[in-house]
């Protein structure tokens, strides 16, 4: 607990002195230097192995603390996560409050195999109302995570009404809930493009949308959706995924992908006939519109490899 806060300060002192928070006149700089730094009762306690020991055969840990040392406390995890404990827990664990519950969050270091030369690729258009759709024709809804949102839109908008401070904890406790239901979709889509691209041996791409919040315009009632789109996260998580898999991934330029028409190269707006549906004005290549675009992502992916293993020159 001491080091903890001599942590804290230690780091605010830092932080004051490289100039991350403003001047010596600047409101926050003098805020933060007048005002004692503040622990959350429920706040996270960081433990290295000389203050947190785990059995992982008798699936117990000891933990020292102020009143000394708590002995045989039992965790409950999956049979993966036990594995992946055994084999990989490396560094400080934290112990976390929430919803008056205790969570050990462990830190395993796990080693990436070396990444396979793909035979082809998976392109992948990621969409607020289908959040995922692969070349190949694999389209990943979120019809039933868009209704799950609305209906805990409505619910939201019961406990704002009551404004009391039982309706607050709950309002958070929602909050929570929702976040771990759209966490958990991601991560069910992920898992299945990856196992996808592997068992097949392609690469997995993506289009880099970094940004696209501010660049999109969408219409008043279409705003809560696009800032509740979470593909960033998604992306993320295919991202990781692919590494522990040794699958090739890469982000390509998301620009026009769907637009562009994959046999013809025409790109125009008015290819995009409607939301859904993708029809060349050139060419009259027809399909729907994800499809198309995963195609495009796949195409810029195959000539983006080319340049990422070019041998380099040797140094003149």
């Amino acid at each position: 607990m001491i080091k903890r806060v001599v942590d804290a300060y230690t780091t605010l002192r830092a932080g004051i002195r490289n100039g991350n928070l403003g001047g010596p006149a600047s409101k926050r700089r003098r805020k933060a230097e007048a005002k004692p730094i503040v622990f959350r009762a429920d706040a996270a306690h960081t433990f290295d192995d000389r203050c947190l020991s785990w059995q992982l055969d008798a699936g117990t840990v000891s933990i020292w603390t102020v009143a000394g040392r708590c002995k045989n406390l039992r965790f409950a995890c999956s049979p993966d996560q036990a594995k992946t404990l055994s084999a990989h827990r490396k560094g400080e664990s934290d112990l976390v409050r929430r919803d008056g519950k205790w969570f050990l969050l462990a830190t395993c270091d796990v080693p990436e195999p070396p990444v396979y030369e793909p035979v082809d690729w998976v392109g992948v258009d990621r969409g607020i109302v289908n959040l995922a759709t692969t070349f190949d024709g694999d389209n990943h809804q979120g019809r039933r995570l868009d209704r799950y949102r609305r209906w805990q839109a409505r619910k939201r908008a019961e406990l704002q009404a009551k404004r009391t401070r039982a309706a607050v904890r709950l309002l958070k406790k929602r909050a929570r809930r929702e976040a771990r239901h759209a966490t958990h979709v991601n991560h069910s889509i992920a898992k299945q493009v990856v196992a996808v691209a592997a068992r097949t041996g392609r690469g997995i791409a993506l289009e880099e949308l970094s940004g696209i919040r501010g660049r999109v315009t969408v219409p008043r009632d279409q705003r809560a959706r696009l800032s509740s789109w979470l593909f960033h996260q998604l992306g993320e998580f295919i991202a990781y995924k692919a590494r522990l898999h040794g699958v090739p991934f890469l982000e390509v330029d998301p620009a026009y992908t769907s637009q562009r028409c994959p046999r013809c190269g025409h790109s125009e707006r008015a290819n995009r006939r409607t939301r859904d549906l993708f029809s060349c004005r050139w060419c009259g290549l027809a399909g729907p519109a994800d499809v198309v675009a995963g195609v495009n992502v796949r195409d810029r992916a195959r000539s983006a490899w080319v340049f990422v293993n070019m041998p380099q020159p040797a140094p003149g």
